[in-house]
C-alpha cells in the first residue's frame, strides 16, 4: 500500500492549508492518522480517525484547529489546518494502521505504513 501526501506549502501564521493524502490499495478501510516531524524533533502524533470517520484524535497542541477527515470511495485522508502557528512548521506524514486493528492510537510505531511526507512552513 503506498500512501502520498500532498498540499503543504508555505503560509503566514493565521493562514490554512488542507492536506491530502492518497491511498493506492483497493480496499480503503484503515485506521489512518496524520503525524509531523520539525527538525530536530521527534515525529509527533497530529491527528487520527477511524475507518468510517466516526471516531476522532488529536493532539492537544491542534486541537480546535486542524480536522481530519476521509473520503473512503476517493481512498483519500485530508487534514484541515486553519488558523496555523509557527510551531506548526514541520514535515507531515499520513500513516495506516494494520486493517485488523479497530483501536486508534497516538504512538507513531504502532501506525505500521507510512507515505512521503509534505513540508509545511508558517512564517511568523
Amino acid at each position: 500500500v503506498q500512501l502520498q501526501a500532498s498540499g503543504g506549502g508555505l503560509v503566514q501564521a493565521g493562514g490554512s492549508l488542507r492536506l491530502s493524502c492518497a491511498a493506492s490499495e483497493q480496499t480503503f478501510n484503515n485506521i489512518m492518522g496524520w503525524f509531523r516531524q520539525a527538525p530536530g524533533k521527534e515525529r509527533e502524533f497530529v491527528a487520527a480517525i477511524s475507518w468510517n470517520g466516526g471516531a476522532l484524535r488529536y493532539a492537544d497542541s491542534v486541537r480546535g484547529r486542524f480536522t481530519i477527515s476521509r473520503d473512503n470511495a476517493k481512498k483519500t485522508v485530508y487534514l484541515q489546518m486553519n488558523n496555523l502557528k509557527p510551531e506548526d512548521t514541520a514535515v507531515y506524514y499520513c500513516a495506516s494502521r494494520p486493517k485488523a486493528v479497530t483501536v486508534i492510537s497516538t504512538t507513531p510505531a504502532s501506525y505500521t505504513n507510512r507515505g512521503q511526507g509534505t513540508q509545511v512552513t508558517v512564517s511568523s
